[in-house]
Order: C-alpha cells, then structure tokens, then sequence
C-alpha cells in the first residue's frame, strides 16, 4: 500500500501525516508514506485544497485534516 500526503508542507499537512502513521501502526499494515509537495504533481490528481490522502493512487480526502480514528476507518475499506 502506497500513501500519499498531498500538500506544501503546511502544519495542516504535517499533522496529516502524523495520523496517518498513527493509524498504519494501528491497523498493524504495511505501507509507505510519501510526501507529495509539488503542485504540478498534486494538480494530476485533481486536488484544489490540501491536505489531501490518497491511497494507492485514490483520492479519499482533501481539504482537511483527518483524525487517526477517521484513517483507521478509511483505509479498512
């Protein structure tokens, strides 16, 4: 499983990120966590507001920071 935590690497982001670690150790999954920064980059995926996840190359939130417990529920599908 590949994450990506779109954004310019913001607080917003930063705290993003840290709960989506949180929840990876939760849920006991193997996954990596990329930081994706650019803008052209993040552009391709359609995003307008960051932060944003996305999870193997799919969309599941922008423009919020989600809290671990809202990951945990997202990434068990």
């Amino acid at each position: 499983m590949i994450i990506k935590i779109l954004g310019s690497g913001c607080k917003n982001c930063k705290t993003l990120e840290n709960n989506t670690r949180k929840a990876i150790e939760e849920l006991r999954i193997d996954a990596e966590i990329v930081k994706v920064e650019d803008f052209k980059e993040i552009m391709k995926y359609g995003v307008m507001t960051t932060p944003a996840l996305v999870v193997d190359e799919k969309v599941l939130s922008f423009g919020k920071v989600l809290k671990t417990k809202d990951i945990v529920k997202l990434l068990r599908g």
